[in-house]
């Protein structure tokens, strides 16, 4: 996707504990930075606040990194999020992770697909998503486009 199709953009700095012995991120982290990603788009969302005190609780059904080039230490990455599709008891939401660059250009480094399940925590069966959920994803990410809902960790 362009960046401009993303609402929410969350900007941190890579760590060297991130980092292997390669001297890149380790492969397991590219799914950290995503729930890093979606913990703070959800909060951006402010989604829990329509709930009415309603428990809403997630897993993470399938979760897919498609990798495109490394990301080393110290490197300023800018996460980007979107829901892409709702279901009756789940939502898929795309992560994009992209070094930031001088001009702005495009420096996409990896995608995370995640398939979330809305859960029963008592029995950890799927229960169908409450209605309004998918109104205020897609109300949020409507704002693609202006000025982004950018958070800067730090």
């Amino acid at each position: 996707m362009a960046r401009s199709d993303f609402a929410f953009h969350y900007r941190f700095r890579v760590r060297w504990s991130e980092t292997d012995a390669q001297g890149v991120v380790f492969n397991a982290r590219y799914l950290d930075y995503a729930d890093v990603a979606m913990t703070e788009y959800w909060r951006a969302v402010k989604f829990r606040e329509y709930a009415d005190g309603a428990p809403l609780e997630f897993h993470v059904k399938k979760a897919t990194v498609t990798w495109f080039a490394p990301i080393k230490p110290d490197e300023l990455i800018e996460a980007m999020a979107r829901t892409i599709a709702t279901g009756r008891t789940s939502m898929t939401q795309l992560v994009e992770i992209h070094g930031v660059t001088e001009d702005g250009s495009d420096d996409l480094r990896a995608t995370v697909d995640l398939v979330s399940v809305h859960v029963d925590l008592d029995v950890h069966r799927p229960i169908p998503l409450p209605d309004w959920v998918k109104d205020v994803f897609v109300s949020f990410d409507s704002q693609a486009g202006s000025a982004p809902v950018e958070l800067i960790e730090g």
